[in-house]
């Protein structure tokens, strides 16, 4: 791997605003490094060397004349399949969108490229973000770099793998149940979900509207830091952004735990051994240095799952209807006549979890059905979120394993989906209730896999959840080395 690799994004950012290194031989390394390892690892769609290379020129020119765009000026930054990129191919991973090329860019796309940021897009996913393995892409399985024979998490599994696979130092997933949290969990990684509404969702392909969030992955927790403050703030083209300024990532300072009240939970014996000897571990760390640890009583969650796929279900039958072939999406058309035309180019353009998630849906959107799921299950995630607000009357954060288990090896759950859907048991609340939660390294299992915690805080708290990272980061035996070889 090369040299320039194996530095940290902070020194990377460092060495390029001193000109110890050009934005244009941090874009060659990424390159390469792709090129070595990605045939394996399979995190990347595509890759435009051409137009990376030119942007990174432009970077190192600005540089020269003493005119970066920001201290970002030249960073690379791996871009998911389901955010629009303009003039640029964003299929979600699909066959109904394999040529669709955007004709504007995502808010979050502009934010970054007005500071100078270099973009690696696309990367692969399941599709249309509906997995937790990323076996669900139509067009390759991407692989952990820690154990090619395992899944790195999903749905934003390819820009996790990216990172950890060390191809880019930052990238930028989607979160609508735990797809940025739980990859950055089995991928050793730091992984946010912001508030909802914090981060603009314009151009990112929806999901499930009410509960999807674009969020960040990076190897220490400065590199979310600095990508949430870039990507964050009011956006009038969304009307779920809220009317806040973006972060400040000077605002962060980190956090004593002395004093600090941090609610826990009880764990139970279908958890990984494993994840149980880690957490408490940690939590052991934290009594120590003086933290108070006040066990939370989560039973009432144990419908957060059932409460979740009714209503991601709902949001994405009404999302995807869309792409019928007319509007959007590859069309065929082999009869000439119009139900064929809707029916044939659904069928052959959309998999098979993606026809589940519909189906389920449109169900529970339909007559005599809407009350008794979709209403109902609204009404139980207001019960949710008051039970957070209970929680945090209580605590400071919340700290659980982002995960029940490490990865697991590909097709392990793949003809289960019901088992696939749980390994999102604690992340999928977080989401229901709109709250900012970030996934950080809690070391690693004895077949050396990586296992992640997950803290949650209260909505727009992320200065002080990026405070508590910090100080987490520096505890012992939390450290994760990062794979040189793969495959």
């Amino acid at each position: 791997m090369n040299e320039i690799l194996k530095k940290s994004y902070t020194e990377l950012k460092t060495a390029l605003g001193e000109s110890k290194l050009s934005a244009t031989d941090l874009a060659k390394a990424c390159i390469e490094r792709i090129k070595e390892v990605d045939g394996s690892v399979k995190a990347f769609l595509s890759l435009d060397e051409k137009k990376i290379l030119e942007a990174a020129s432009e970077s190192d020119a600005r540089r020269k004349a003493g005119k970066p765009l920001s201290e970002f000026d030249g960073i690379p930054v791996a871009i998911k399949d389901n955010i629009c990129i303009q003039d640029s191919i964003t299929s979600c991973s699909s066959k109904i969108l394999e040529n669709y090329k955007s004709p504007f860019n995502a808010t979050v796309v502009e934010r970054l490229l007005e500071k100078g940021f270099i973009l690696f897009p696309r990367t692969n996913m399941d599709e249309f973000a509906m997995g937790s393995s990323t076996e669900n892409s139509a067009f390759q399985t991407t692989r952990n770099p820690f154990d090619l024979e395992r899944i790195p998490g999903g749905s934003s599994g390819g820009s996790a793998a990216a990172v950890a696979a060390s191809m880019v130092p930052l990238a930028l997933g989607s979160d609508t149940g735990g797809s940025v949290r739980q990859p950055a969990s089995l991928c050793g990684l730091y992984g946010l979900k912001p508030t909802y509404g914090s981060v603009s969702r314009y151009g990112l392909v929806a999901y499930a509207s009410s509960l999807d969030q674009i969020g960040p992955f990076s190897k220490d927790v400065q590199g979310c830091i600095d990508l949430y403050s870039v990507i964050s703030g009011k956006d009038q083209r969304d009307s779920t952004s809220v009317n806040r300024p973006g972060f400040s990532a000077s605002s962060v300072k980190e956090v004593d735990f002395k004093g600090l009240k941090v609610g826990v939970i009880k764990m139970t014996p279908e958890i990984d051994p494993d994840v149980t000897k880690a957490y408490e571990t940690l939590l052991g760390q934290l009594k120590e240095k003086g933290a108070t640890l006040i066990e939370l009583d989560f039973s009432k969650f144990s419908l957060a799952i059932p409460i979740y796929y009714i209503i991601a279900t709902a949001e994405c039958s009404s999302n995807l209807s869309r792409f019928d072939g007319i509007r959007f999406g590859a069309r065929k058309d082999p009869t000439g006549k119009l139900e064929d035309l809707y029916v044939d180019s659904r069928t052959e353009g959309f998999g098979a979890e993606v026809k589940r998630r519909i189906l389920l849906g449109t169900f529970s959107l339909s007559a005599g059905y809407y009350d008794a799921y979709y209403g109902t299950a609204q009404k139980a995630r207001v019960l949710i979120k008051k039970e957070y607000e209970s929680f945090f009357s209580k605590v400071d954060f919340i700290l659980q394993p982002t995960s029940p288990t490490t990865a697991f090896k590909v097709g392990e759950k793949t003809k289960d989906p019901v088992q696939m859907y749980k390994a999102d048991i604690w992340t999928t609340s977080v989401n229901l209730a709109g709250l900012p939660a970030i996934s950080v390294p809690m070391g690693k299992n004895g077949k050396g896999l990586p296992i992640g915690l997950q803290i949650t805080a209260p909505s727009f708290e992320e200065g002080k959840l990026f405070g508590v990272s910090q100080a987490i980061s520096k505890l012992e035996g939390l450290n994760i080395q990062f794979p040189e070889k793969i495959g």
